[in-house]
Order: C-alpha cells, then structure tokens, then sequence
C-alpha cells in the first residue's frame, strides 16, 4: 500500500483586533436633546418678556398670549414643539458626529490614488513599503489593507501551504478586517434616518392638534373675535408642520450625503481585497 502523509494543519492567526468603542451617545444624546428642546421652548421662546400677557404662575406649559413676535408665537404650537426642537437637536448631533467618523475613516487623501500606490509597491514586490502607504492613509481602506498586507508578508515565507490556501488566508484576513470597519461607519445612521419619518408625523400631529383647538374656540366665540381666533389658531398650528418638513428634510440629505461617503469607502475597501489577492496570485505562483 501507498504511504499517505498526514495533511499539515496551520492555524490561521489574525492580526485583526476587535475596537473597543462604547456608543452611550446613542441614548444620551436623544434624552439631553429631548430636554434641551423643551428648555429652549419654555425659558427662551416662552420667556415671559416675549408676550404681552405673559402666565405668571408659570408651571410645565403656561398659557401666555400676546406674542411679540414670530419666534415667540412658535411658542403658541403647542407642547408638539419642544420634541420637534429636540428632533432638530438630535438630527445636528449626529450630524455632528457622523461627519467626524465618517471624515476620520475616509483617511487622507485620495482613495483611488492609495491603492495605486499600493499596487505599484506590490508590484515591485516591496510589502514594507506598501505598508508605509496604509499607515500615511489613516482611514478604514488603510486599515483594511494594512491588515491583508501583513497576512500577505506571512503567507510569502509560509511553505506549508500552496498559492490557492494563501490567497484563501489573505482573503480571510480582509474580510474579517472589513467586517470590523463597516459597523463603524454605518453605526447611528438609523437616528438620522427614523426622525426623517417620524419628524413629519410629529409636525402633522402638533398641526392637527392645533386645528382641533382652533375650531374647539371657534366654536365657543361668534363674529370677527372667531375669525381672529381662527387665523391665529392655524398660524400657529403651522408652525408644527414647518418644524417638522424642515427637520425631516435635514435628516434625509444629511442621510444621502452620509450613505454615498459609504459606499464610496466600501467600494475602497473591496477593491483592497481584490488587489492583495490579485496580486499574490500573479506575484507568487
């Protein structure tokens, strides 16, 4: 009978660390904004200064008339608008914060013009210097390919395993790299992306309610003072629908803008894997 050698088994190590990074953001920033929105609404557009007759015994919503002007008659919408505000508010803090991770993982420079670096240094089959192109691109492609390149420096001094397993291994590398980064890139998008269709509906409720209220003292008056209530009562309930397409409309571009920054670094993320692959298919026969 023929000998059969025992097929070696290599453990494939990973350089690829999980990040250690919490998201208290997610529920401290909608409450705080939540609370800040009913602040501005009750202590800066409801301040008693800015009403003719203000409601001095004050309280959680008190009923001032007379508004001096248009900001402060916004104050008239009714208890709607402080989670309106506090819609906007969350709306610019992830903003705010996404712009900052997304502007961080993008790197610096150009994407397209890194990896063509990349190619060439692996081309000349210089890894060291590839590398040295990843750690000046500081973004997630850099990371990525940093993480593939390392496993591709292994798998040229590894004899145990033929060019197929190897393009296997480095392949494996970048996917587990990849899937590290993605989640970050993509992570409280869904605030931005819910307020764009919940601040709408809460805009149509505040104005609804506002309708119901109007027509309610229509209803309890007779002659020019009902029709004075009446303008004034749909003024106002207007404001509830203005916050709310305007905050939804902020969320979805903001959204849009974010979404295509993604996809582009994505699109950078995937071309790395194919050009380590690639290219230690066709270097290292």
């Amino acid at each position: 009978m023929a000998e059969t050698k025992p097929t070696a088994t290599v453990k494939s190590s990973t350089s690829v660390q999980p990040k250690k990074s919490g998201n208290s953001i997610s529920w401290i920033a909608p409450l705080a904004c939540i609370i800040l929105g009913y602040v501005l609404w009750r202590f800066v557009i409801g301040a008693d200064a800015n009403f003719t007759a203000p409601d001095k015994a004050g309280g959680f919503w008190p009923q001032h008339e007379g508004p001096k002007s248009a900001l402060s008659r916004m104050y008239e919408g009714g208890i709607i608008v402080p989670i309106l505000i506090g819609c906007f508010l969350i709306v610019l803090t992830f903003v705010i914060e996404r712009f900052l991770t997304v502007s961080k993982a993008a790197g610096s420079g150009s994407i397209t013009e890194f990896i063509r670096k990349v190619q060439f240094h692996l081309a000349n089959k210089d890894v060291d210097k590839a590398i040295a192109e990843c750690d000046k691109q500081k973004g997630s492609v850099g990371n990525v390919m940093k993480a593939g390149l390392r496993k591709y420096k292994e798998m040229i001094v590894n004899t145990e395993l033929d060019t197929d397993q190897k393009v296997l291994n480095i392949q494996k590398e970048v996917e587990e790299a990849t899937a590290l980064e993605l989640p970050m890139l993509e992570k409280n998008l869904v605030f931005l992306s819910t307020i764009a269709s919940v601040a709408t509906l809460l805009g149509l409720l505040g104005t609804v309610v506002g309708m119901i209220k109007s027509f309610s003292s229509l209803g309890e008056s007779g002659g020019a003072e009902a029709s004075q209530k009446l303008s004034q009562g749909i003024s106002e309930a207007l404001y509830n629908t203005a916050l709310g397409i305007g905050t939804s409309a902020i969320a979805i571009i903001m959204y849009n803008v974010f979404t295509t920054r993604i996809d582009g670094i994505t699109y950078g993320i995937d071309e790395s894997g194919f050009t380590l692959t690639q290219s230690f298919a066709a270097n290292y026969k």
